[in-house]
């Protein structure tokens, strides 16, 4: 296989582990799964639904593109290694440049609300001994510590979840296509249906056991531990990823 055609291969691999790799992805499934007490089983299921949507939306793109590809080769030959390369640039710049636009937002969003970190998390005892987290976040007025009763001994927490919360999540968190990842499939339109079949491939593996591993991980407890730069700068790794490697393919003519 081409260099180039590697090249392929490990983009669309890295842009579904950074993407991924983002807490607006996995996190809110982490919450759920943590504060409904659900089993290793339980979320590892509900974010293997989440990843599969989350690639099945990117791909169906993603073969409608490459197949554009391969007409616009048809028809205009070498001109399609020109499109591809600025498509990959473009696409990536727009993506880095977005994420960047999103943080620093949040950033003045929270200098303006210095308030909005009182709360504290009430611990809760499901049946059989499975405890979890609520977190409740209190106006400065209304604010007050947790009580001694039931900071030692909380109290049982044990009835059925409507899953429709649940479910509109995955179908929330499935149905938006990584939109990085996408170019580097009309790029390859040149290499064969082969590439696109293993590039298929690794990016589901990668995006779907990127959400898995760090959902199961995250509801086990590990969510206090960071990710460092990739929790804040996910897309903007690989949205800068996508654009370099564009940039490369055009230098490289």
């Amino acid at each position: 296989m081409p260099h180039e055609a590697w090249a392929l291969v490990i983009a669309v691999l890295a842009v579904g582990v950074l993407h991924t790799a983002v807490p607006d992805h996995w996190l809110p499934i982490a919450l759920i799964s943590r504060q409904r007490g659900w089993s290793t089983a339980q979320t590892a299921r509900a974010a293997a639904v989440a990843g599969v949507g989350h690639t099945v939306s990117t791909l169906l793109i993603a073969i409608a593109l490459w197949a554009a590809g391969v007409a616009f080769a048809t028809r205009f030959g070498s001109a399609v290694d020109l499109v591809a390369s600025l498509a990959l640039i473009a696409f990536g710049a727009w993506v880095a440049i977005g994420a960047l636009r999103e943080i620093h937002d949040e950033d003045h969003a929270h200098e303006s609300d210095p308030d909005s970190s009182l709360g504290h998390a009430h611990l809760h005892r499901h049946s059989g001994g499975l405890e979890h987290v609520h977190w409740h976040t209190h106006d400065p007025k209304e604010w007050h510590e947790i009580p001694g009763d039931v900071a030692v001994a909380p109290p049982l927490h044990d009835h059925e979840h409507d899953t429709t919360g649940r479910t509109s999540l995955l179908l929330v968190l499935g149905s938006s296509p990584m939109v990085e990842g996408i170019p580097a499939f009309f790029a390859a339109s040149r290499f064969g249906a082969g590439l696109i079949a293993v590039m298929a491939v690794v990016f589901s593996l990668a995006t779907i056991g990127t959400y898995v591993a760090l959902c199961v991980a995250a509801s086990r407890g590990v969510q206090r531990t960071h990710f460092g730069p990739l929790e804040r700068y996910g897309e903007v790794i690989s949205g800068s990823f996508i654009a370099a490697l564009g940039l490369g393919f055009l230098l490289l003519r």
